[in-house]
């Protein structure tokens, strides 16, 4: 008989549940051609408890290691024993003991939350009997309860995540295994979705395997597999890695008249230089080992920051042992001008009560900001808490219910067409098409925008020398690495040279990498006078905002700088609190709204 969902299991307590020997994988394309090696000879045990992460940049072999596990996929060499069990010969046995949450989990959103359950619950043979209590302690666990019979079309993507891992965990698994399940969720549903895994972990003692693009969440895990290439540079704990780096990453703090991003510029791509981020208003920066001395003479004169050592983490580990660094982060100099000049008090984007209804629903309830010339400017909320549909409106693609709104002084009430011929748009799901080469897509959105031939032709040509797509010219979109997708997207969304750049969530499930070279981009983007508003759920990056609204409900909840916004939650027992500290405190109402214009 099956066990409830409390109980251990005896097979899922004996250390451990997953044994990986000289695992390789190769894929032969689609069209023929040399094959592509997605593991090359990596082995690890995975024990009982918080698991192993496996992390690197697109493209190592993280999801490819996940889908071998229970046997989905079969290794081209080496083996793989899951709870004693043969991944080839054993597989259907493996799936019936783990629970398994894909990057795209099978919702079928036209059925409720209860019938989704049910149809897992079907197709993994659990009884009838069982049924209802299983479903009341996962309904509990992921507070789901009140919504049972909403559809799942209709919930946010927090909600989605969360609805998804109680689908694969309604069998009772002795392993799980997470294919980066929290990429699109905002830091409050992250947290939520972290705390069930636990939990459950703590409970019955089982193994977890997981990927994530957060380099955070995998440093919680009692090892982590730092994959490259297919292949194998390191495995792990904590303190294993901090050791690597210890003494080498410096806090660089900025006078107070300069913004971090404009520093940050400076160390990008220098030799003795492994990663520059943005920190809490401070750059933190890896060297090489030389200390302080890697950044010696980069600043400009007048310059004065203030630099402290600081302690390493797992993060600082992981970008100085990725090889081929050189050049990566460059700042990219722009090689052509995108023509933009003028006074930075210019007021691109301005809203006043703008509100938005779909029937009786208030998705946005009157909010009202304005955007500069060449500022950065973040929506900030929640799952469902009326982003993406402000952003609609903005970008011209949805007509507001009331209230103003105006784009590069264009009133989107009467000149929407006008409005969005000068501004870029580059969505949460890149709008590639997927069968046209980059070259393809290029010219596609060139002749959409009505850039003439030979502008076009030069347009293009400056996008591939700008984003260093040269060398995939001819690959389909749908063949690309997640960066290459985003670099494409960005370069469709510039070619036409837009004032104002949209860009919603624009990193999601993205690796760390790109999303440096991206923010780098955006950076100098930014400086030559474009206007950028961006949503993300990474609140590490809403550091490279000049100004951000954190929204939920529809509703603003803080309007100011990354500082203002960091200062709402400051006490004596977290003098330096992060964003993600101030956006939690918000979303959960603990701080009254604030507002500053500048």
């Amino acid at each position: 008989m099956t066990k409830s969902i409390s109980e251990p299991q005896p097979d899922a307590i004996k250390g451990v549940v997953l044994e990986v020997r000289g695992l390789s994988k190769e894929f032969a394309p689609a069209k023929g051609g040399a094959a592509t090696t997605a593991l090359n000879d990596v082995s690890l045990n995975v024990s009982a408890g918080p698991g192993t992460g496996p992390a690197g940049a697109d493209g190592t072999g993280k999801t490819t290691l996940i889908r071998i596990t229970p046997g989905l996929l079969k290794p081209s060499r080496g083996t793989v024993t899951v709870l004693g069990l043969d991944s080839v010969r054993e597989s259907i046995r493996i799936q019936s003991r783990v629970g398994y949450m894909p990057q795209k989990f099978g919702l079928y959103e036209d059925l409720s939350v209860r019938e989704n359950l049910d149809l897992y619950a079907d197709l993994q043979g659990v009884p009838g009997a069982e049924r209802r209590e299983r479903y009341r302690r996962l309904l509990s666990m992921t507070s789901l309860t009140p919504f049972t019979e909403r559809l799942a079309g209709a919930l946010s993507g927090g909600m989605k995540q969360k609805l998804g891992l109680a689908c694969s965990l309604v069998k009772s698994p002795q392993m799980l295994l997470l294919d980066e399940p929290t990429v699109g969720v905002d830091p409050v549903s992250r947290r939520e979705l972290w705390k069930i895994v636990y939990e459950l972990v703590e409970a019955r003692n089982i193994g977890v395997l997981l990927s994530t693009p957060y380099l955070d969440e995998a440093e919680r895990c009692d090892e982590v597999l730092v994959l490259h290439q297919g292949q194998k540079l390191d495995q792990g704990g904590r303190q294993k890695f901090q050791q690597q780096v210890r003494g080498r990453v410096l806090l660089v703090t900025p006078p107070p008249e300069v913004r971090p991003r404009q520093i940050q510029r400076y160390f990008a791509g220098e030799k003795k230089i492994l990663d520059t981020t943005i920190r809490s208003g401070k750059i933190r920066v890896v060297t090489d080992g030389s200390g302080q001395e890697a950044i010696a003479g980069l600043l400009p004169s007048g310059w004065q920051p203030d630099i402290q050592q600081a302690t390493p983490s797992f993060e600082d580990a992981f970008m100085a042992m990725i090889p081929g660094r050189e050049g990566r982060f460059q700042p990219f100099e722009k090689t052509t001008s995108l023509g933009h000049s003028g006074p930075r008090e210019k007021i691109m984007v301005r809203t006043r009560e703008l509100s938005k209804s779909f029937g009786s629903f208030q998705a946005v309830k009157g909010l009202s900001f304005d955007v500069r010339q060449g500022e950065i400017f973040g929506l900030l909320g929640p799952n469902g808490a009326g982003k993406s549909t402000t952003f609609r409106v903005l970008c011209g693609l949805s007509p507001a219910t009331s209230g103003e709104v105006s784009v590069a002084g264009k009133d989107l009430r009467r000149s929407r067409a006008r409005a969005r011929a000068r501004l870029g748009y580059m969505a949460q799901q890149f709008s590639l098409y997927a069968q046209l080469t980059i070259r393809e897509n290029l010219r596609f959105y060139g002749r959409v925008y009505g850039l003439s031939k030979k502008h076009l032709q030069q347009r293009i040509a400056w996008a591939f020398d700008e984003f260093g797509l040269g060398t995939w010219e001819d690959t389909v979109a749908a063949g690309l690495p997640g960066g290459y997708k985003q670099r494409l997207a960005m370069a469709a969304a510039l070619l036409h040279e837009p004032d104002i750049l949209f860009l919603d969530e624009p990193t999601s499930g993205v690796d760390p990498l790109a999303r440096r070279e991206f923010w780098l981009r955006i950076n100098g983007f930014a400086e030559q006078g474009v206007t950028v508003v961006v949503t993300t759920h990474f609140m590490e990056e809403s550091e490279y905002c000049d100004r951000m609204l954190i929204m939920s409900q529809g509703q603003s909840l803080a309007l100011g700088t990354p500082g203002e916004i960091r200062s709402l939650v400051r006490t004596d027992d977290n003098p330096e609190p992060s964003i993600e500290d101030a956006f939690i405190a918000l979303a959960k109402g603990e701080v009254k709204e604030v507002r500053s214009e500048e």
